[in-house]
């Protein structure tokens, strides 16, 4: 019996990518994006398969979208099996010279919305005794991240809650998953304009093998996987050298290239 994997952000970078495999492994699909047009040509994508494949238009920074979603799949007697939490984006620049309005709707995405959905889809899968849940959090969730402050806080959040919720759903037959990326070749860095800060201005990792890690240690029940060597090295450094060194390395990461940081 076919099962249904719900993504949130899947029509571009790590998202597009996960629902490719799942769609490899014969799972229907749930696809939630922003773009009504976006989601009608990734879902056009799948259509040579034997998967059935829904899409839902949906801005998951309002208040309220992630309650949308829910009702859209309950009206339709949907249930899912896999939900994947994948939307967000950065906001890069001083936290004291942001748009308050634009620092709520990212908390509303990167964690009100992680959480409502969670909650939401979490009561059915406990009830069937299985359902698998990964939420994409970072690298970032390991320090503090200066001019990314409330990116590196929310994802510090998600990757907390979600090992919590791991935890508490032991023997429940509901695995939690939380995915902490490095830089990764998406549309991530021009989306938060930082496309020639240090951090990003190297070599990055592509989406496809960052969403197979995931996606692998999501299937193995997994709490908790750091995509790509050098990034577990990184988050095993954070956590072992002094409170302050980290967020000074941060800070230089997150100057642009030209600019001499002390």
């Amino acid at each position: 019996m076919a099962k249904t994997a719900l993504i949130t952000g899947a029509t571009s970078g790590i998202g597009y990518e996960f629902a490719k495999l799942f769609a490899r492994d014969r799972h229907d699909l749930v696809l939630v994006a922003r773009s009504a047009a976006d989601l009608a040509r990734v879902a056009g994508e799948f259509r040579y398969l034997e998967i059935k494949t829904a899409t839902i238009s949906s801005d998951l920074s309002k208040a309220g979208a992630a309650q949308e979603v829910f009702d859209a799949m309950r009206s339709q007697s949907q249930k899912i099996d896999f939900l994947v939490n994948n939307a967000g984006y950065a906001l890069y620049g001083p936290f004291a010279q942001s748009d308050v309005v634009q620092d709520l709707a990212n908390m509303q995405l990167n964690m009100v919305s992680l959480v409502w959905l969670t909650r939401l889809f979490l009561d059915e899968m406990i009830a069937s005794r299985e359902g698998r849940i990964l939420n994409v959090a970072s690298t970032a969730a390991f320090q503090p991240g200066p001019l990314m402050a409330l990116y590196y806080a929310g994802k510090a959040f998600v990757l907390s809650f979600s090992e919590a919720l791991a935890f508490e759903l032991k023997g429940s037959g509901v695995t939690v998953t939380a995915l902490c990326p490095g830089p990764t070749a998406t549309g991530f860095q021009d989306n938060a304009q930082m496309h020639s800060v240090r951090l990003v201005s190297g070599r990055l990792m592509e989406a496809s093998a960052v969403a197979k890690i995931g996606y692998d240690a999501m299937m193995a029940g997994k709490p908790v996987v750091i995509s790509g060597f050098a990034n577990q090295l990184m988050a095993l450094g954070s956590k072992l050298a002094p409170r302050g060194i980290p967020i000074r390395v941060v800070n230089r990461l997150h100057q642009p290239v030209d600019k001499a940081v002390r």
